[in-house]
């Protein structure tokens, strides 16, 4: 346990300091070689839990320490322990014993002496005198919620009937959900195959299916022939909303990693351009559409400059713009750790900036669909009320949302439940 405890206090420690966690988590598993694929896998479940609930880890540690640590990786390895103590089903006295030993295998600079004694004293402390401390701790909304103050003062202004489920959905283990190509085999038909394949599954929309406990998509039974994709359920209507005809001209751009680029493709037979800023990234959205043998043209670019762009005009564009994440916290934990309020006004600069130019590659009667897995208004409505003010020859559509299955949506605001994540669409024609 204590290797596995390890890898997440480095990793836990490096994403307090501003890194991103899928770049953190799989550089520290790399300093451990001898890690077995168990000891990663825990490493991993650790990481996530301990930063899905920094805020209410953090106000405990508070409580516990007598002064402020100076050694990150002493702290961060205490906030991994806590974590497995509140929320893990590990034996505690495990938890303790094995965090104490961990302390000792820190590399360079070595933790002097005191250092066991404190996490030894601190995680004791703990199971003693958590039921006293839980009042103290639920004192603040940051350690209730585990978000930070200003996120939770947002959604409390812009959603004050959802706002808290909106946090209580970003805090739990995200579904796991299918896309069927029902070009290739029907949802009911791979339903059945799951079953004599004893997987357990329920259908959650017209071409999704989620599963009741995630596996390695390599078990899934046709994914590498292409009949089956992971894809959350809210980013499965992007494709349908875009109402593609078959040899239409489209653009997918901020394509990568390229789900919503297969599943357009999966529509009708196409002339796709997918356009990304990150020629890494489209490398990924190139295996995605090889598995799924479809093809399209992918282009590095930014989606906010023309330099890429071959003066055609586009009959569908699908403008999936960079954004907060903040509707997608639960898949990325770290999110809510590393964004700042002053982030979603950048956010939205750059999405007006994009949208703008985009709409002039535009063809006149075609259409574009604005979309951000954001929850916070200024990226959302607000940046496409703005956007209709500035643009005469553009008419929003109505989405009937409500006429889809398991949606749970305020006017095109999809609200985060436990069958798909935060997604912001509207649907843009050209006149």
């Amino acid at each position: 346990m204590y290797i596995s405890q390890l890898i997440a206090a480095y990793t836990v420690s490096q994403v307090l300091s501003g890194r991103n966690l899928t770049v953190s988590l799989p550089e520290v598993q790399a300093r451990f070689p001898q890690a077995t694929p168990q000891q990663r896998g825990g490493a991993t479940d650790l990481s996530y839990g301990a930063l899905r609930h920094y805020g209410e880890i953090e106000a405990y540690l508070r409580c516990l320490l007598d002064k402020p640590l100076t050694d990150e990786r002493i702290r961060a390895l205490l906030i991994v322990a806590i974590y497995q103590l509140l929320h893990d089903e590990a034996d505690d006295f495990t938890v303790v014993n094995q965090a104490v030993y961990a302390v000792s295998q820190l590399k360079k600079p070595s933790p002097k002496a005191w250092a066991k004694g404190l996490v030894n004293a601190v995680l004791r402390n703990l199971l003693r005198k958590q039921e006293q401390l839980v009042t103290q701790v639920q004192s603040t909304e940051v350690a209730v919620y585990s978000y930070p103050q200003w996120w939770i003062d947002t959604l409390k202004r812009q959603y004050p009937k959802d706002w808290q489920a909106m946090l209580s959905a970003g805090n739990q283990h995200p579904p796991m959900t299918l896309r069927v190509n029902t070009n290739k085999m029907s949802l009911q038909a791979y339903l059945q195959s799951l079953v004599a394949h004893q997987i357990e599954a329920h259908q959650t929309g017209v071409q999704a299916i989620t599963l009741v406990r995630p596996m390695p998509v390599q078990k899934l039974p046709g994914f590498n022939e292409g009949i089956v994709s992971v894809q959350d359920y809210g980013a499965q209507l992007a494709a349908p909303l875009l109402d593609v005809q078959p040899g239409m001209r489209v653009l997918d751009a901020c394509c990568a990693p390229g789900g919503k680029t297969g599943h357009v493709l999966e529509l009708a037979q196409l002339d796709m351009t997918a356009l990304d800023s990150d020629e890494q990234r489209l490398q990924r959205v190139k295996s995605n559409l090889d598995r799924l043998q479809l093809t399209a043209t992918l282009k590095v670019g930014d989606a906010g400059a023309s330099d890429w762009h071959d003066g055609q005009l586009f009959d569908r564009i699908l403008a999936d713009v960079p954004c907060t994440a903040s509707g997608i916290v639960r898949r990325h934990v770290d999110i809510k750790w590393l964004r700042r309020k002053a982030d979603v006004e950048a956010f939205a600069g750059q999405q007006a900036r994009i949208l703008s130019n985009l709409w002039k590659m535009l063809a006149k009667g075609g259409k574009l669909l604005y979309v951000t897995c954001s929850v916070f208004q200024e990226e959302n409505q607000r940046q496409v009320d703005a956007f209709l003010q500035r643009h005469a020859d553009a008419t929003l559509l109505p989405l009937g949302l409500g006429g889809q299955m398991n949606i749970t949506h305020m006017n095109d605001q999809l609200i985060p439940t436990d069958l798909h994540d935060g997604f912001f669409y509207a649907l843009l024609q050209k006149h």
